[in-house]
C-alpha cells in the first residue's frame, strides 16, 4: 500500500479537483477524502467523499482517524488550490520516516491578490501552547499518532478538535518544522497583524475560547503543568514606601501623547497618596522636556533618566520600580495610553486588598488615536477564572491592561529586560505562587495608531515576537513540572 491518505477540506468543486488530482499524481498517495459538508458534496474521479460538519470537530477528526489506514496522514484545511512544490510530498514524508515524528509542517509560500510572498513559520517548542500557532495549512501527521490522539480524546469538541489533535500528538511524538517552502497556498485576510491580535477576545468567539481552554487544561493534566486553585497570602506589609501607589510610564519619544498620558495621572482622585515615575529612555524628540515641564511644576512627578543605555522597556520598568519613590502597588501605565476614569487607580488598589493578589490586571477599551472606541471595543479577558486563570494564560497571548505589582513581589522577580513580552513573562511567572486579580470594567483606553509598536509588523518581526512568547511559555511550563516534581 502506498504510504500518504490525503484528507481535503472540499467547498469549491474546480479548485478541490486541481488539489485532488495534483495529489492523486503522486506515487506516494493512497487514497484523495473530500470532506465536504453537507449539501455540498461533489464528485471527484478516483476521490471518496467524507460528510463532515466542520474541519475543526472532534467528530469530523474520528472520521478521519477511521480512514488513516496507511502509515501518513495528509490533512489540508483550506478550500483553495494546492500547489506542492516539487518533490514536497517526497520531502514530508522522508523527514516524518526518518525522524519518527508526529507531525510535520513546512514554511510556505503565500499568495495574495496573485502575488506571491514567502511565509516562514517558526519551530514549535513545549511552550507552543497557544492555539492560533500557525502551521501552516499542510498537516502531515504520523497515522498511528493521529489515531492514538483521537481515541484519547473523550470531549466532543465544536471548535477545538484540531487544537486538541496536535496536543495530544505532541504528548506521544516531536513536531517537526521543514525549513522549506514546499508549497503555495491563497490567503484572503490581509488584515494588517495590529488588526489581528485580539481576535481571540472578539465577544463572538466566546464559546471558542471556553472549548480551547479546556482542551488546554487536559493536556497540562496530561504533562503533570496544571497548578490547582491554591495560592500564597499576602499580608502587604513588607517594606517601607513613600506613597501606596506609584504609576510607573517608560517612555522614549512620545512627543504626541506623553501630556495625554501624564494629565490623566495627575487627575486621579484617591484616598491616598500616589506618586508618577516617567522612565525617560533618552528621548530626543521634545518628551523629556514636557516631562520636566510637569516635574517642575507638581512633585508626584518624578522623572527619572537611566544611568545605561541598553534598557528596553522591562529594564525601564525595573528602574522605576527600585526607585526610592516608588510606593507599595506599581501601576502600569503605556506611553500610548490614558486611565479612562478619574478613580481607575483607586479600583486598582482596592482591588489587591479585596482580592489578596500579588497582581491586578485591568480591562481596557480600543481606540483610534483622537480615543474614538474601535473595534473590538472591549478587551476584559473574561477567559481569566480565579479557579484557571494561571493555567489557561499559558495558551494565550496576552493578560490584559493596565498590570498593577505588588512591589515587593516584583522586585524580587525582576522584569525581564526586553521591550516585547515582559508583561507576559512577569504574569506568568506571578501566576505560579500568587493569585492574580481581575478588573473586568474598563478602566484604561488603549490607543491605535500608526505609531504603535505592533500596529503593523512583517512576518520576519511577528515571528520573533510569537517565537519569544512561546520560549517563555516552554521556561514557565517547565518551571511548574519540576516545581511540581519537587513536592
Amino acid at each position: 500500500m502506498k504510504p500518504i491518505n490525503c484528507f481535503i477540506a472540499f467547498n469549491n468543486p474546480v479548485q478541490a479537483e486541481k488539489t485532488a488530482q495534483n495529489l492523486l499524481q503522486s506515487e506516494l498517495v493512497n487514497a484523495v477524502y473530500l470532506l465536504c459538508t453537507p449539501g455540498n458534496n461533489a464528485t471527484i474521479a478516483g476521490c471518496e467523499c467524507i460528510e463532515i460538519d466542520s474541519l475543526l470537530t472532534s467528530s469530523t477528526l474520528q472520521k478521519i482517524a477511521n480512514k488513516s489506514t496507511t502509515q501518513f496522514s495528509l490533512i489540508y484545511t483550506k478550500d483553495t488550490t494546492l500547489e506542492l512544490g516539487q518533490y514536497a510530498l517526497e520531502r514530508f514524508f522522508h523527514i516524518a520516516e526518518n525522524l519518527d515524528t508526529g507531525l510535520v509542517y513546512s514554511d510556505y509560500y503565500q499568495i495574495v491578490n496573485d502575488e506571491r510572498t514567502t511565509l516562514p513559520l517558526i519551530d514549535y517548542q513545549a511552550g507552543s501552547l497557544r492555539d492560533d500557532f500557525n502551521f501552516g495549512s499542510v498537516l502531515f501527521y504520523n497515522a498511528d499518532n493521529l489515531k492514538k490522539a483521537v481515541s484519547e480524546t473523550s470531549e466532543n469538541y465544536k471548535y477545538a478538535g484540531l487544537y486538541n489533535l496536535r496536543l495530544k500528538v505532541s504528548q506521544q511524538a516531536e513536531l517537526v518544522h521543514i525549513n522549506e517552502y514546499l508549497y503555495s497556498e491563497i490567503e484572503f485576510d490581509t488584515r494588517k497583524s495590529g488588526e489581528k491580535l485580539f481576535d481571540y477576545v472578539d465577544p463572538k468567539n466566546r464559546a471558542v475560547q471556553i472549548e480551547m481552554e479546556a482542551a488546554c487544561t487536559d493536556h497540562l493534566k496530561k504533562i503533570g503543568a496544571y497548578l490547582p486553585p491554591k495560592f500564597k497570602s499576602i499580608a502587604f506589609n513588607e517594606g517601607n514606601f513613600p506613597v501606596e501607589a506609584s504609576v510607573i510610564i517608560p517612555i522614549r519619544n512620545r512627543v504626541k501623547t506623553v501630556e495625554d498620558a501624564i494629565k490623566s495621572v495627575l487627575s486621579q482622585k484617591t484616598s491616598f497618596n500616589f506618586n508618577l515615575i516617567i522612565v525617560d529612555n533618552f528621548s530626543s524628540d521634545g518628551t523629556s522636556e514636557i516631562i520636566e515641564k510637569y516635574a517642575k511644576a507638581d512633585n508626584r512627578v518624578i522623572h527619572i533618566i537611566p544611568n545605561r543605555s541598553d534598557l528596553g522597556i522591562g529594564g525601564c520598568w525595573n528602574v522605576g520600580v527600585e526607585s526610592i519613590n516608588c510606593g507599595k502597588f506599581s501601576v502600569q501605565l503605556d506611553s500610548d495610553d490614558v486611565y479612562e476614569k478619574d478613580n481607575t487607580l483607586q479600583t486598582i488598589v482596592n482591588a489587591f486588598y479585596e482580592q489578596n493578589c500579588a497582581m491586578v490586571i485591568g480591562s481596557y477599551t480600543m481606540t483610534n488615536f483622537k480615543m474614538e472606541t474601535i473595534a473590538p471595543g472591549l478587551i476584559d479577558h473574561k477567559e481569566w477564572s480565579p479557579e484557571n486563570g494561571r493555567n489557561n494564560a499559558l495558551r494565550i497571548n496576552g493578560l490584559g491592561a493596565p498590570r498593577a505589582f505588588y512591589t515587593p513581589v516584583l522586585r524580587e522577580i525582576k522584569v525581564p529586560n526586553t521591550s516585547y513580552g515582559e508583561d507576559y513573562a512577569l504574569g506568568l511567572n506571578i501566576s505560579r505562587e500568587y493569585q492574580i486579580g481581575r478588573i473586568y470594567d474598563s478602566v484604561y483606553l488603549c490607543r491605535r495608531w500608526d505609531e504603535n509598536s505592533d500596529a503593523e509588523l512583517d512576518v520576519v518581526k511577528m515571528n520573533g515576537h510569537n517565537h519569544y512568547k512561546d520560549k517563555i511559555r516552554t521556561i514557565e511550563l517547565k518551571a511548574r513540572m519540576n516545581q511540581k516534581l519537587l513536592k
